[in-house]
């Protein structure tokens, strides 16, 4: 009988380097005020946010994958010529043809690798980050780089203070590789399509959500996910040192850290807060934050990572990583 060969790879995957990459101009919660009917006590008390970051006409969710995938490759200690597969999850590319993946690997010098584009929006990392840890464990990909990349001003209403208050642009890089020791856990994904309304583009051209829809199910929802995924990690709550939920809005994430912090995760937890500064910046929110809170010293190499992405979809993914 005819049998096809199966390829078989490393006995595990971790994280080998991030990198991230935001535009130049900062835009204040006060710029914001003159433009519409708002005010910088407002925003932060309702979600947080202090600045944010918008990209210029030239800055794309290629340019912008470029830079974040580049300095991921280089914090891996890695050539690009090493890498072997691109994945980037997006949902702003307003160009469906060709895909970010390939035009980003080319520019990155990953030339001939395999590359894909996802869309599980602001998901999104998490998802590629578990396709790249299963790719690579079943011989698929040896090492592969996943981009959240992001140009969120391309679809939100400039003038819709429900979104144009919230939103950013940014992305934000891991390359994925062999390992000994497991440093990607399994992953807790699904999703909750009766709730997909919530979060659309109803005229195909703006993002529109229900702000209060949205925050009800992440605020009650997510926390179970997040600890699903330690519980798939063979880990609990205790072990976790690093919480870093997708920065969609302050208070969803202080919500997600009070519930596991009920359920055994420490005190001294470090919870990432990058939508200070950084808005919300969809896919590219968890490795971003991860990115920063490494160059500020707030988390160091070894420590065990909770991450958990939520959305439009509305979709959600978590797994809990070793850090580079």
């Amino acid at each position: 009988m005819t049998r096809i060969q199966q390829s078989r790879g490393a006995a595990a995957s971790r994280i080998l380097g991030i990198g991230s990459s935001q535009p130049e101009r900062v835009v204040t919660n006060d710029e914001l005020s003159t433009k519409m009917d708002t005010n910088d006590q407002w925003i932060r008390e309702r979600v947080g946010i202090a600045e944010r970051r918008f990209a210029g006409p030239d800055e794309t969710v290629v340019s912008m994958g470029v830079e974040a995938g580049s300095k991921a490759i280089a914090a891996s200690g890695l050539t690009p010529s090493d890498v072997d597969t691109v994945i980037v999850a997006n949902c702003t590319n307003t160009v469906p043809m060709p895909n970010a993946a390939a035009q980003i690997a080319e520019l990155v010098g990953a030339r001939a690798a395999g590359g894909f584009d996802l869309n599980a929006a602001c998901a999104g990392f998490c998802y590629g980050l578990a396709s790249a840890s299963d790719m690579v464990r079943a011989g698929s990909a040896e090492r592969v780089l996943v981009i959240g990349s992001e140009k969120l001003t391309d679809i939100v209403d400039p003038l819709d203070r429900s979104t144009a208050i919230i939103f950013a642009d940014a992305a934000g890089a891991a390359v994925v590789g062999p390992s000994d020791e497991p440093g990607i856990g399994p992953v807790a994904w699904g999703t909750a399509g009766d709730l997909a309304e919530t979060i659309r583009m109803p005229n195909g051209r703006h993002i529109h959500q229900e702000g209060q829809s949205v925050f009800r199910w992440a605020t009650t929802k997510i926390a179970p996910i997040a600890l699903r995924a330690v519980e798939l990690a063979g880990l609990t709550p205790a072990d976790i040192d690093v919480l870093v939920p997708h920065q969609a809005n302050l208070r969803i994430v202080e919500a997600i850290a009070k519930k596991l912090r009920q359920k055994g995760a420490r005190e001294d937890m470090v919870v990432a807060d990058d939508i200070v500064t950084s808005g919300n910046t969809s896919s590219a929110s968890i490795p971003m934050a991860m990115d920063h809170m490494r160059a500020a010293g707030r988390v160091h190499s070894g420590d065990v990572a909770l991450l958990i992405g939520f959305g439009a979809g509305l979709s959600y993914a978590g797994q809990v990583v070793i850090c580079p």
